[in-house]
C-alpha cells in the first residue's frame, strides 16, 4: 500500500512539473533546426568535404602505386624463381615481405590519418555551426533552439 501511494505522488509530481514545463515554455519562442540539413547543405562543409576527397584521392593513388610494386615484384619473382639460386629465392623473398609490411604500414597511416584529418573537418565546422546558431539565436531573442543532432537535443539556450 504504501508503495503504491508513493508511486502515485511520483507520478503526480512528475505530470506536475511537465505541466509547469509546458506552461513556462509556453511564452518562449522555440526554434527546431533539422542538423543534418543544415550541416550537409552548409558551404563550409561541401567545401571541406572536396578538399578531404582531394586528399583522399592523393593517399588512394599513393596506396595502389605501391600495390602495383608489390604485384610487379611476386609476379617478376614467380617467373624468375626457377632460375635463380637459393640464396636469390631468400633475398627475393625478403625483399617481397619487407615491401609488403611497408605497403600495410603505409596503408595503416593514411587510414590513421583520414580519421584524423575527417575527425578535423567535422570539428572545425561543427564549431561553425555551432557559433552562427548561437549568434542566431541572440539575434532574434530565441530562449531555445532545439536540434535533432548525435550529441543531444538543445543546440542553443538563452543564458
Amino acid at each position: 500500500m504504501l508503495q503504491r501511494t508513493i508511486l502515485i505522488l511520483g507520478v503526480a509530481n512528475l505530470a506536475g512539473l511537465i505541466v509547469i514545463g509546458f506552461i513556462t515554455l509556453s511564452n518562449t519562442k522555440l526554434v527546431y533546426v533539422d542538423s543534418n540539413k543544415l550541416i550537409n547543405g552548409y558551404q563550409g562543409m561541401i567545401d571541406a568535404r572536396k578538399v578531404y576527397q582531394q586528399k583522399a584521392g592523393s593517399w588512394k593513388a599513393n596506396i595502389d602505386t605501391l600495390g602495383s610494386e608489390v604485384q610487379k615484384q611476386i609476379m617478376a619473382y614467380e617467373k624468375e624463381s626457377a632460375r635463380m639460386t637459393t640464396k636469390e629465392r631468400q633475398l627475393s623473398q625478403e625483399l617481397i615481405k619487407t615491401k609488403q609490411k611497408q605497403l600495410y604500414d603505409y596503408q595503416q597511416a593514411m587510414n590513421t590519418q583520414a580519421r584524423q584529418e575527417d575527425d578535423k573537418m567535422t570539428s572545425e565546422v561543427i564549431s561553425q555551426i555551432n557559433a552562427y546558431i548561437k549568434k542566431f539565436g541572440e539575434d532574434n531573442q530565441y530562449k531555445i533552439i532545439l536540434a535533432a543532432t548525435d550529441y543531444g537535443n538543445l543546440a542553443y539556450a538563452d543564458e
